[in-house]
């Protein structure tokens, strides 16, 4: 069992929480040995991890998902475990960089996760260090998304165009609640930099077209609609669930 004491380490991360659970950002000691790093869950080998959620931290969330929503299929479990974990990752740098001008160093391995924990993904920094908001591409894309969609795809074949969808979806979902946020508080300059940043990660090809500049919709589909019950996201690519014969666009 490990012992972690939580601790308020920095006043911009306290700033976060009144933006929504998929903001917050906790800070931690450890008092004994360390959980899941995001650095130990994207290089760590596959196994059957029912003996130790922390041997390989990103099987043992997507089969929890999977028991969770019944999903018929791993890489759908996957794909919204991908997605979920995606929008904390751009909602808390988001929310820094708009609202204090900076964000936190999210190295992955400073940046601890609970794989057993309900949503939203339950994340905490073992140390906080701020970096310019112009540091946001690095810190998320480059330093989470793209060794996540590695391992997803190495273990569950899912499409790259899917994860480039599942990651500017989660981005402009960031944007709409620090939106709302911001324009019920009368802070439309934080609504304006949020907006702004997201322009400039949106241009990058990783995110570039996964979106309808238009509607705001996808062009790929997160396979939810499968689950279930599942039915259609609010910018689902889809106007109405395909048959199995059609089959998703998944964008490869």
């Amino acid at each position: 069992m490990v012992l972690l004491l939580f601790v308020d380490l920095d006043p911009d991360l306290a700033a976060l929480e009144p933006l929504g659970g998929f903001f917050v950002l906790r800070t931690a000691v450890s008092t004994r040995g360390t959980q899941a790093t995001l650095k130990k869950a994207y290089t760590a080998a596959r196994i059957d991890p029912y003996g130790d959620v922390y041997a390989d931290p990103i099987t043992f969330r997507v089969r929890k998902v999977a028991l969770s929503l019944r999903a018929p299929e791993d890489r759908i479990a996957a794909s919204i475990a991908h997605q979920a974990l995606a929008a904390r990752l751009w909602s808390i740098a988001l929310g820094s960089a708009a609202l204090c001008g900076h964000v936190p160093d999210l190295e992955p391995g400073l940046l601890h996760w609970d794989p057993d924990a309900g949503a939203p993904d339950d994340l905490w920094l073992a140390e906080v260090r701020m970096l310019p908001a112009s540091a946001i591409d690095e810190v998320v894309r480059e330093g989470h998304l793209v060794p996540l969609a590695a391992a997803l795809r190495s273990r569950y074949g899912i499409s790259a165009g899917l994860l480039r969808g599942n990651a500017g979806s989660a981005l402009a979902g960031a944007v709409r609640q620090l939106d709302r946020w911001a324009r019920a508080g009368g802070r439309t300059d934080v609504a304006d930099r949020a907006r702004g940043i997201a322009a400039g990660l949106f241009s990058h090809p990783d995110l570039a077209d996964t979106l309808d500049p238009a509607t705001g919709r996808r062009r790929s589909c997160c396979l939810y609609y499968r689950l279930p019950g599942g039915g259609l996201c609010g910018d689902c690519c889809f106007d109405r669930p395909p048959t199995r014969r059609e089959g998703p666009d998944e964008r490869h």
